[in-house]
C-alpha cells in the first residue's frame, strides 16, 4: 500500500544531504568490493572509552537505582542525577550560576534541533516567517533536513582566509554581509564545525550573540565537539555562555552515540520551550543513557578521558592526513581547512573541472569513500561554485588507510585536472584552425 502523504510527510520521508550519500554507500560495500571509508561519523570505538562505558554500565547495574531507570518513564527535563551532575560541572569549570531551570536533556543534539527549527523557526501565528539563520555555511548537513518549513533555513557565505604555499584556509563570518533582524527565529552554528573543523573565534561567537540579543533572538551554538567533553578541539577555544546563547552539546563523539543523549543550557525561557516540544513529540530521552552518563560527568572521568584519550586520537589523525596530503598531491589549487576540531577534514579542490559528485564516483571506483561537500551547504540558495568543489574526509580510518586512500585521491585529482586541461587545449587548438 503506498500511503498519501501529508507535505510534511513527503518532505521527511526523503533522504537528505549525507544521508542520501551513505545510502549510496551501503549499496556499494553490498557489492562485496573492499573500499577505504572514510566517510564515516560514527566516532572510533576506543578501548579506553568503551571500558569507562562498560564501568558505568556496572555501577548502574548494582544500583538501587535500576529499576528506577529502566522500567518506569521520568520527566520530560531528564533524569535527575544527570541534571545535578552536569550544573555542578558546568557551574564549578566555567565560573557559571545555572539552575535546573536552565537545562534539557534530549534525545541527540539533532532532536534538540528539531525542535528549535519548528518552535523558533517558520510561520508565525499572524503568517510572518521567521527563518533558522546560519552564520557561516558550510555547516552540519543535519540543519538541512530540520525544519518543516524549508523555505525558513537561510545561510551565509564566508569570508575566506587562505595560503597558496602552505596549501590551507579558513572560514571566517563575514559581518559585512551577516543580518540577523527582526525576521530571525533563532541563529546556529557548530563550534569546532563538522564538517570543517573550524573553530570560531571567542570574539566572533560573541559579536554574533549580540547582533541577534538586540532583537531579541536565540543563539543555538552547536557543541558536539566541544570542551568539556568531547573535547575534540585541536586548538584553544572556550564555550561561550550568555543571556541569549543556548549551549548544546551531546555524548555521541565521547563514544555514547548509540544512546542519543543530547544536553541543552541556556535561557530558562527558550529551555521551557523546547522542554515542552519534547513532551509532546517523546515524553523523554533514554533513561539508560543518562544514567551511565551521570556516572562518567560527576567521577570526572569523562571529561578526563577526553582530554587525554578522545582528542589526541583525532588530532594524530589530522597531522597524518595533513602531512600525507602535502607529500602525495599534485601542483593544483588544493587547500586543506585549518584542522581546529572534529572528526574530519575538509578538503577544497579549487576550479575543480567536475562536480563533487562526480569526483565522489571516480574515487569510489578507486576503492575510497568520502563524503560530497554540497550537502553541507544549507540555506546557500545563490550559485556558488565553491559548494561543488569540496570534501569531507573522515579520520576514523587507520593510519595507513590514510595515508593509501590520500594517495589515490591524489591520482585522481592529477587525472581530472589533466583531462580538463587537454581538453582545453583541444577547443583552443579547433578555434584557432576554424
Amino acid at each position: 500500500m503506498k500511503p498519501a502523504l501529508t507535505r510534511f510527510g513527503n518532505q521527511m520521508s526523503h533522504l537528505s544531504g549525507v544521508r542520501a550519500v551513505m545510502k549510496d554507500i551501503v549499496e556499494a560495500t553490498r557489492a562485496g568490493k573492499d573500499f577505504i571509508n572514510l566517510s564515516a561519523g560514527n566516532p572510533v570505538i576506543l578501548p579506553e572509552v568503551e571500558q569507562m562505558w562498560r564501568d558505568c554500565t556496572a555501577k548502574l547495574l548494582s544500583s538501587a537505582e535500576y529499576g528506577e531507570v529502566v522500567c518506569r518513564y521520568g520527566a520530560s527535563q531528564g533524569y535527575r542525577p544527570l541534571i545535578e551532575a552536569v550544573l555542578q560541572d558546568f557551574n564549578q569549570r566555567f565560573g557559571l550560576n545555572l539552575s535546573d531551570r536552565n537545562i534539557l536533556i534530549t534525545p541527540g543534539s539533532q532532536a534538540l534541533y528539531f525542535y528549535a527549527a519548528n518552535a523558533l523557526g517558520g510561520y508565525t501565528t499572524d503568517g510572518g516567517l521567521k527563518q533558522m539563520v546560519l552564520p557561516l555555511s558550510p555547516d552540519y548537513t543535519g540543519y538541512g533536513g530540520i525544519s518543516l518549513t524549508p523555505e525558513a533555513v537561510k545561510a551565509y557565505k564566508p569570508a575566506i582566509e587562505m595560503d597558496a604555499k602552505g596549501h590551507w584556509f579558513k572560514y571566517r563570518p563575514d559581518f559585512s554581509q551577516l543580518e540577523i533582524n527582526e525576521k530571525t527565529g533563532f541563529v546556529l552554528f557548530s563550534r569546532p564545525c563538522n564538517p570543517t573543523g573550524n573553530v570560531l573565534l571567542d570574539d566572533e561567537v560573541r559579536r554574533i550573540a549580540a547582533m541577534a540579543s538586540t532583537y531579541n533572538v536565540p543563539v543555538l551554538v552547536d557543541s558536539a565537539y566541544a570542551p568539556p567533553f568531547p573535547s575534540l578541539n585541536f586548538t584553544e577555544m572556550t564555550p561561550i555562555f550568555g543571556d541569549n546563547i543556548v549551549h548544546c552539546t551531546s555524548l555521541s563523539k565521547a563514544g555514547l552515540p548509540g544512546e542519543r543523549v543530547g544536553i541543552a543550557l541556556g535561557d530558562e525561557q527558550v529551555i521551557q520551550a523546547l522542554e515542552s516540544f519534547q513532551t509532546n513529540l517523546c515524553l523523554h530521552s533514554s533513561r539508560y543513557g543518562q544514567a551511565i552518563a551521570a556516572h562518567a560527568i560527576r567521577s570526572g572521568q569523562l571529561a578526563d578521558i577526553s582530554t587525554r584519550v578522545i582528542r589526541p586520537h583525532y588530532q594524530a589523525k589530522f597531522a597524518v592526513l595533513e602531512s600525507t596530503l602535502q607529500d602525495v598531491m599534485p601542483d593544483v589549487p588544493w587547500f586543506l581547512h585549518r584542522g581546529e576540531g572534529s572528526i574530519f577534514g575538509w578538503l577544497w579542490l579549487q576550479n575543480l573541472p567536475i562536480t563533487d559528485w562526480e569526483f565522489y564516483e571516480l574515487l569510489k571506483q578507486k576503492g575510497v569513500l568520502v563524503v560530497p561537500g554540497s550537502p553541507f551547504f544549507p540555506g546557500i540558495r545563490e550559485d556558488w561554485s565553491h559548494t561543488q568543489q569540496c570534501f569531507r574526509i573522515s579520520l576514523t580510518a587507520t593510519d595507513q588507510e590514510l595515508v593509501t586512500a590520500m594517495q589515490r585521491l591524489a591520482e585522481v585529482t592529477e587525472q581530472t585536472y589533466r583531462q580538463s586541461s587537454l581538453q582545453s587545449s583541444k577547443r583552443v587548438a579547433n578555434l584557432v584552425v576554424g
